[in-house]
C-alpha cells in the first residue's frame, strides 16, 4: 500500500515539497538550538514550559479525539462513519507523532528522554504519559493497518482486532487524562490545581478534534473528490457542538470559582489572561479573540439552520479549532507560571526559533497525515474501480 504515496498529481507533489522545505528549515533551527541551548527560546528560570509543551498539550487532545469516530462505528455499528473512521485514526497517528516531537524539541538534551525507559519510575506521571502516548500510537497504527488491509482485500477485519479496537477507546481518554494530571498535580501552580482540569481537557479535545476532521473532510472533497457524505459531517458537528458547550461551561466555572472566592493566587491568573497584570498584556488580545471565536462558533453550531449550511459549518469548525488552540496551545501553559511563586510577572513570548521549529513539527505531522490519507484514498479508489 505504501507505493500509493509515491504517485500523485502536480498539486500533491507541490504540497509535499513545501512541507519538506518547512521540515528542513525546522530541523536546521533545531540543530542550532541543540548547539546553542534553550536560551534562544523565550523560556527561562520563571517560565520553564512554553510554546513547545503548549503545542504538545493541544495535540494530545486532537489525537484523543479519534475516539469520537471509532466508538460510534465499532461499538454502536454506526455505518455512516465507515468512510471517516480511517481518517480519524490516521489523524491520531500524525498528532501523536507531533506530540512526541514537541517533547523532543523541548528537551535541552533530547537523549535524556531515554532515561524514562532505561530507569522507569512508576510514581512519575511523565513516565505514564510517555507510556500512554506510545501505546496509543501503536494501537492506532495496528488498527488502521489491519482494517485498511482487510478493506483492500475485500474481507472483514480479523476477529482478534476487535478487542484491540475496544481497548483503544478508553486508552484515548487516558492519554489526555494523564496529560491533565501532569498539570493539576502541581500544588504550587493554583491555575492548574483544579479537579476539573481533566474533564475540561477532554471537552476541548472532543470539540477541536472533530472540528479539524470536518475541515479535513471538506478539503478532501474539494481537492480529491472523495466525499465522506453529508450525514457523517453533521454528526461530527453535533459532537463538536456539545463538547464545545461543555468546554465553555467548565471555563466559566473556573472563572467563577477563582473570582468569587477572592483568593488572589487564583484570580491573578485570569486577570493576566483577560486584562493583563503589572503592565504585561501579551496574551490579552489573543484570549479575547479566543473568546469571540468561541461565541461565534457556538452561535453557528447550536442553530440548526446555520450548522446544516456547510459553508457556515466550515467557519464554525475553524472558529472552534482556533479558539481552543489560542486558549490551550498558547495561554493555558504559560499562565500557570504567571505570576511566579515569588509574585514576579515574567515576560514570556515564543521567539522566532521556537516558532520556526514548531512550524517544522506541524509540517512533519501534515506530511505524515497527507501520506496516510493518500494511501487510504488510493485503496478506496481502487476498490471503487474494481
Amino acid at each position: 500500500m505504501l507505493e500509493n504515496a509515491f504517485s500523485g498529481s502536480k498539486k500533491y507533489w507541490t504540497w509535499i515539497i513545501i512541507l519538506l522545505i518547512l521540515i528542513g528549515i525546522g530541523t536546521i533551527t533545531f540543530i542550532y538550538q541543540m548547539n546553542t541551548g534553550l536560551g534562544i527560546t523565550g523560556m527561562g528560570r520563571d517560565v520553564t514550559w512554553g510554546f513547545y509543551i503548549a503545542q504538545f498539550t493541544f495535540l494530545v487532545g486532537v489525537a484523543a479525539s479519534a475516539v469520537m469516530v471509532v466508538l460510534p462505528y465499532y461499538l454502536h455499528n454506526y455505518k455512516e462513519f465507515g468512510k471517516i473512521t480511517i481518517l480519524g485514526e490516521f489523524l491520531a497517528v500524525g498528532s501523536v507523532i507531533m506530540c512526541m516531537t514537541f517533547i523532543f524539541a523541548d528537551m535541552g538534551q533530547p537523549l535524556r528522554m531515554l532515561n524514562m525507559f532505561l530507569y522507569p519510575t512508576p510514581h512519575s506521571l511523565m513516565f505514564w504519559d510517555a507510556m500512554s502516548l506510545g501505546g496509543y500510537l501503536v494501537l492506532n497504527v495496528l488498527i488502521s493497518q489491519v482494517t485498511l488491509d482487510a478493506e483492500k482485500k475485500g474481507m472483514h477485519p480479523p476477529k482478534w482486532i476487535k478487542p484491540i479496537i475496544i481497548l483503544s477507546i478508553p486508552w484515548a481518554v487516558s492519554i489526555h487524562t494523564v496529560t491533565a494530571f501532569l498539570y493539576q498535580g502541581l500544588a504550587a501552580r493554583p491555575f492548574w490545581l483544579s479537579a476539573i482540569m481533566a474533564p475540561r481537557f477532554l471537552a476541548t479535545a472532543f470539540s477541536a478534534g472533530p472540528a479539524l476532521l470536518i475541515l479535513l473532510c471538506m478539503m478532501l472533497r474539494r481537492t480529491t473528490k472523495f466525499d465522506v457524505g453529508y450525514q457523517p459531517i453533521q454528526k461530527l458537528a453535533i459532537i463538536a457542538t456539545y463538547a464545545m458547550l461543555l468546554n465553555v461551561f467548565f471555563l466559566l466555572m473556573e472563572i467563577f470559582t477563582a473570582l468569587y472566592s477572592g483568593i488572589p493566587g487564583h484570580a491573578e491568573h485570569f486577570k493576566y489572561l483577560y486584562f493583563g497584570l503589572d503592565g504585561n498584556y501579551r496574551l490579552v488580545p489573543w484570549m479575547w479573540l479566543s473568546t469571540i471565536l468561541a461565541v461565534v462558533s457556538l452561535i453557528l453550531l447550536v442553530t440548526p439552520k446555520y450548522r446544516n449550511n456547510e459553508k457556515l459549518l466550515v467557519i464554525a469548525s475553524a472558529s472552534v479549532f482556533l479558539s481552543i488552540w489560542l486558549d490551550k496551545g498558547l495561554g493555558m501553559v504559560v499562565t500557570g507560571f504567571i505570576p511566579s511563586t515569588l509574585g514576579y510577572v515574567p515576560d514570556y513570548w515564543p521567539t522566532l526559533p521556537e516558532v520556526t521549529i514548531s512550524i517544522g513539527i506541524y509540517a512533519l505531522g501534515a506530511l505524515i497525515i497527507t501520506v496516510l490519507y493518500k494511501i487510504a484514498l488510493s485503496v478506496r479508489r481502487q476498490l471503487k474501480v474494481s
